[in-house]
């Protein structure tokens, strides 16, 4: 056979594939597949299969060369749940039959490794906080394992297995984790938290980490690391110690136990990191690195990435190493169906030519949180791979070849879906559905949204609140400065229009028009097909009904919109005929929620799969509260309420001052007897170290009681703050509006998951106070209960402002301080 293939090399032309490619080549009534390796050989079968498959017969002919653009090409599975398990926080999951019953599913792991070889993916990612404690046992901390021998035994046979089966089909399994996590157990053993994003490294944590990444390295040779510095852990420095003399020594550890050089490989994620720095250090001691970001944030927002987030890509990709694209989470698709080939096409084709990218790491397009099911209302329950089979085939197909002919993709998938559903050659009419409404949400995130991260879920809508006065709930700057063609927010365009100035780019008002236009289209499309299905008759109507969700929302958003542009430009006029007018605008909207709530009301179990306090917006999802539309409708239907009666109010004489909350003071006891408390008035300094007078504040802190702090000390070392009290307290904290060292980072649930577990991760009152020499203040507040408490926001300078008591509602708003304060509590009219 050798020499075939030899000769099929040697005829005029010809070339050898590269790494995984293949030949399927006919030669005197031979039919030759020749792979570049054990993947190439697999993916020629696989090939010639599908030829046979289509036409029933052998082809005649075969002159067939090909080979993946990416080199790594995967998808991931979380190992975690939509809500935190009793008396742990966020990531931490034991690898249980009670915890994960489909975890020990062999049949499952086949249909989904099938599905893997299929689509031509090559890695398989599961996502952990510390799986190390539910896979292997320590001779030095055997305490620390995480499960019972008899769970402990079904881990090691259900790991061993996936990464045999894996391996068989070329398939590298990944193994995620975050750090510094310990579990549970050992954490117990030596009173320490199982994670703390302010501890530093200490030797007994090194220890155990290195040796449980080296015990695993040893067990499961055939398993990689994706390794996430951030989040449980603060600091470039840390980041790269971490790294370089705890993680990687720890594999070298478990390869030497192995007596192999064969080193696994190890992807460094850019999140909540410095990657440049990280890399720089850690390349010269280990060489199987690869580097993965996020594409679009933990949303799909556009195939046109640019911008700060567009050059970190491209900086990591010039780093030595194979860089892979994370598209990550999907916050504002679900939990709706996603099947626009197209945008995926495009998205690829911008990994490569905007990023520099050669690796592909999908999520699931929905439902992360409650793999491996659906959130479809439906029994049995819907398996996200069979629901979603189209999201997997169109990233794994364009990770392969993202240059494929617009026209011939089009009869590809529109042959496809009508194989799939029998529709006499509608199959076409399936996918032009499939890509109107696939552009709906992108564009609504990207020119209105907070953030791109999952905090907030787009498809439960947004309050009036976060339209009029974004800053107010932390608008992260990636999603308009990275993640879209460039173009303007909603409080630019209204300024602009007021101004008489040109527009640049994609403006509110054009994304508002043409997603009422893709949203009609879309149902226009959908029904074309719909008599015409003669198979699969059940799920064709729940991708109707997705697109019918679709254009109801893309009502809603250009009625409210339409609705907070009518209330900006009041802020400018002060004419009531503004607000007047955006009355029907706004009660559209409501019409548009309800029928998008009547949509959804039977036929979805939640609209996300993050059923925490972590979710924000638009409204918290505390307890597992607030994860569907008819849950959301009564926050609508009452904003409307509010804003009909507020209205009532303005023009009767009244303002917004009136409705702001009163704060009374409350006596605590500060363990540390030398720290200086002053009341808050103008002239005052801030710091007792250099000139900081308070030059402006709102009135209802004037009450209060705040600690003087030394500046150079919170910038050189993290602070904490010992008190205690008789009664819940909240403690009013200070973050000055700059993002430059050395102030104090603002809570960033983007990047620090247990950014708001006091209640802290949003501005109560936002441009405060206003001080010398200094930026604006905004004002959060962290919750404590009665007794002895330590407040600990970080290392960087910020303020104590005052202690009041536990139970005040402090409904966020502006302050408006100082000449770029922004507008005053426009907010009060919805509230």
């Amino acid at each position: 056979m050798k020499w075939i293939f030899k000769k099929i090399l040697a005829k005029q032309g010809a070339d050898k594939p590269g790494k995984e490619g293949y030949i399927l080549n006919t030669n005197a009534n031979q039919t030759v597949i020749a792979g570049a390796d054990a993947s190439g050989a697999l993916y020629g079968c696989l090939d010639l299969a599908e030829r046979i498959a289509k036409s029933g017969k052998l082809p005649a002919q075969l002159a067939v060369k090909d080979q993946p653009e990416m080199v790594m090409r995967g998808a991931c599975i979380g190992i975690q749940k939509p809500e935190y398990l009793p008396g742990r926080t966020v990531y931490e999951y034991p690898y249980t039959p009670e915890n994960f019953p489909w975890l020990y599913d062999k049949a499952l792991w086949i249909k989904y490794l099938d599905m893997l070889v299929d689509n031509r993916m090559n890695s398989l990612y599961l996502w952990n906080g510390h799986p190390f404690a539910s896979l292997v046992k320590l001779k030095d901390y055997p305490y620390a394992l995480e499960v019972d021998e008899e769970t402990f035994k079904k881990n090691e046979e259900i790991f061993s297995f996936l990464t045999k089966e894996a391996d068989k089909r070329g398939i590298w399994v990944i193994q995620m984790f975050y750090n510094i996590i310990v579990s549970k157990p050992f954490a117990e053993k030596h009173n320490i938290k199982t994670q703390d994003r302010k501890r530093p490294i200490t030797p007994l944590i090194s220890d155990y980490t290195r040796k449980s990444i080296a015990a695993f390295v040893e067990k499961y040779p055939n398993v990689g690391l994706l390794i996430t510095l951030g989040e449980a852990m603060e600091g470039d420095d840390t980041d790269v110690e971490w790294f370089t003399k705890t993680i990687i020594p720890g594999v070298k550890d478990g390869l030497a136990a192995l007596k192999t050089d064969v080193q696994p490989p190890i992807v460094l994620r850019g999140h909540d990191t410095n990657p440049q720095m990280v890399m720089k250090a850690a390349l010269p001691i280990y060489k199987s690195l690869y580097t993965m970001n996020k594409y679009n944030g933990e949303a799909l927002t556009t195939y046109q990435p640019r911008g700060p987030w567009a050059k970190m890509h491209r900086e990591m990709s010039e780093l030595g190493s194979i860089h892979i694209e994370n598209v990550h989470i999907l916050a504002n698709l679900e939990p709706f169906r996603y099947g626009s080939a197209d945008f995926i096409r495009k998205s690829v084709q911008a990994m490569h030519d905007v990023h520099g990218a050669n690796g592909l790491h999908i999520y699931p397009e929905a439902s992360y949180r409650d793999w491996p099911y659906s959130a479809d209302n439906v029994s049995p329950r819907q398996l996200q791979i069979d629901r979603d089979w189209m999201w997997y085939k169109a990233w794994a197909r364009y990770a392969w070849n993202c240059r494929r002919d617009r026209t011939e993709e089009v009869k590809y998938w529109s042959e496809e879906l009508d194989k799939t559903f029998d529709t006499q050659n509608h199959g076409g009419d399936i996918l032009e559905a499939y890509e109107q409404a696939g552009e709906i949400t992108p564009k609504l995130l990207r020119r209105f949204g907070i953030t791109n991260g999952n905090r907030q879920t787009l498809t439960l809508g947004m309050t009036m609140s976060q339209l009029v006065n974004p800053k107010k709930h932390r608008v992260w700057p990636e999603l308009y400065n990275s993640d879209g063609p460039e173009g303007e927010t909603l409080t630019e365009f209204v300024e602009k229009n007021l101004k008489g100035e040109k527009h640049i780019g994609e403006t509110p008002e054009q994304v508002i028009k043409e997603v009422v236009q893709h949203g009609q289209f879309s149902v226009e499309a959908i029904d074309r097909a719909q008599p015409f299905v003669k198979k699969e008759k059940e799920e064709f109507q729940r991708i109707r009904n997705d697109m019918y969700c679709h254009r109801a929302l893309a009502d809603f958003f250009s009625e409210k919109v339409q609705a907070a542009e009518l209330v900006l430009k009041y802020t400018h006029s002060k004419s009531i005929a503004d607000l007047k007018n955006a009355v029907p605008h706004l009660e559209k909207s409501v019409a548009h929620f309800k029928e998008l709530a009547n949509l959804t009301k039977d036929t979805y179990l939640y609209a996300n799969s993050m059923q925490t306090a972590q979710r924000r917006v638009p409204v918290g999802g505390n307890d597992g509260k607030n994860k569907t539309w008819v849950e959301l409708l009564p926050f609508y239907e009452e904003e409307l309420k509010q804003f009909k009666k507020h209205l009532t109010l303005l023009e009767s004489g009244k303002s917004a001052e009136e409705l702001v909350a009163k704060l009374e003071p409350v006596a605590v006891t500060l363990q540390d007897k030398n720290v200086e408390m002053f009341t808050l008035a103008k002239g005052e300094p801030l710091f007792s170290d250099r000139e900081s007078a308070i030059t402006g504040l709102a009135a209802e802190l004037s009450v209060l009681k705040g600690i003087r702090l030394n500046a150079g000390e919170l910038a050189d070392k993290q602070t904490s703050i010992s008190f205690s009290s008789k009664t819940p307290v909240k403690v009013l904290v200070g973050y000055f509006q700059s993002k430059d060292k050395p102030y104090l980072a603002v809570p960033n649930l983007e990047t620090d998951a247990t950014g708001n577990d006091f209640g802290q991760a949003e501005a109560k009152i936002t441009a405060a106070l206003t001080v010398k020499g200094l930026p604006n203040i905004n004002v959060h507040s962290y919750t404590f209960p009665a007794g002895n408490n330590t407040l600990v926001p970080g290392k960087g300078i910020f303020t104590v402002l005052g202690f009041i008591d536990g139970d005040t509602e402090i409904k966020p708003y502006a302050a408006a301080m100082g000449s770029d304060g922004g507008a005053r509590n426009i907010d009060w009219l919805f509230e």
